[in-house]
């Protein structure tokens, strides 16, 4: 695979560009038809642009500054736009909620949580992403998980819990030596202060969250949030009627879970099989 980052345009950026073009466009007196009859284009193509659904090329940028009088402000815009954020828009402010969070839980039961994840790991969830990225765009989305780590060692220490179902944890995601250097990571993880880490075990038969993975977050003003997600989006959920079904959810699912001394002799038999 090449390693040559795919250079793929922000959606804000290109909306942006797109309501400037609008605008130079009716000043000059034009309506999209004028401007595609004129350049030789599909009428729905100078729409595309103009709503920032399709990109604008630097060739068509010099020739619009040129018939639009716009003293090369397009072209200099379409050389300077910013790639696609390797975050996405929808995850921001869960991200800076993260960070800031005076306590954190968990449940998760796809894959090890971000915030355990090692680095090797983490390549291995980026690498199974359609589509596809290229060695450069999972370096980047790695080095950035690592960073997000950090919060596991600040100080002063935070209350952060996690619950996962046990079949994250036999699946040997990124082959045989990663898998086992995460589960020692894990291992590892929890010795820490702070923080407890609790298998669902494959011995019940139900639980409270057959729904799905979530997260429980309490601000430093004390408010309590939720947030989940979805294959293409999430929602970071404030209502506190919500918050607290899930805040009962994961309350049960603790006194279901093996406490964390099991936990840790789970995670030692796995390593003594693997």
């Amino acid at each position: 695979m090449s390693s040559v980052r795919r250079h793929r345009k922000n959606a804000s950026a290109m909306r942006l560009l797109g309501r400037q073009l609008a605008r130079f466009r009716e000043a000059a007196g034009l309506t999209q038809r004028d401007l595609a009859t004129e350049f030789n284009l599909a009428e729905e193509t100078v729409a595309s642009i103009e709503q920032g659904r399709r990109p604008l090329k630097p060739d068509l940028a010099d020739r619009l500054d040129a018939r639009l009088d716009t003293k090369g402000a397009l072209s200099v815009a379409v050389e300077n736009m910013p790639e696609v954020d390797l975050i996405p828009a929808w995850a921001e402010e869960f991200l800076d909620r993260e960070q800031e969070a005076l306590a954190l839980a968990s449940y998760e039961n796809q894959v090890v949580p971000g915030l355990l994840q090692t680095a090797d790991y983490a390549r291995a969830v980026f690498a199974s992403r359609i589509p596809v990225m290229d060695k450069d765009e999972i370096e980047a989305q790695t080095e950035r998980r690592l960073v997000r780590r950090r919060i596991l060692q600040s100080t002063p220490r935070r209350s952060v819990s996690f619950v996962l179902w046990e079949a994250v944890l036999h699946v040997p995601l990124g082959g045989t030596h990663v898998h086992r250097a995460q589960l020692a990571h894990l291992r590892s993880l929890t010795e820490l202060p702070g923080l407890a880490i609790q298998v669902m075990p494959f011995t019940h038969t139900t639980h409270p969250a057959l729904d799905g993975a979530f997260v429980l977050l309490e601000t430093p003003d004390h408010q309590h949030l939720a947030y989940t997600e979805t294959q293409r989006g999430s929602h970071l959920i404030h209502a506190p009627d919500e918050v607290s079904i899930l805040a009962q959810r994961y309350a049960m699912l603790r006194t279901l879970a093996l406490d964390p001394d099991d936990t840790r002799g789970l995670l030692d038999r796995l390593l003594g099989e693997t």
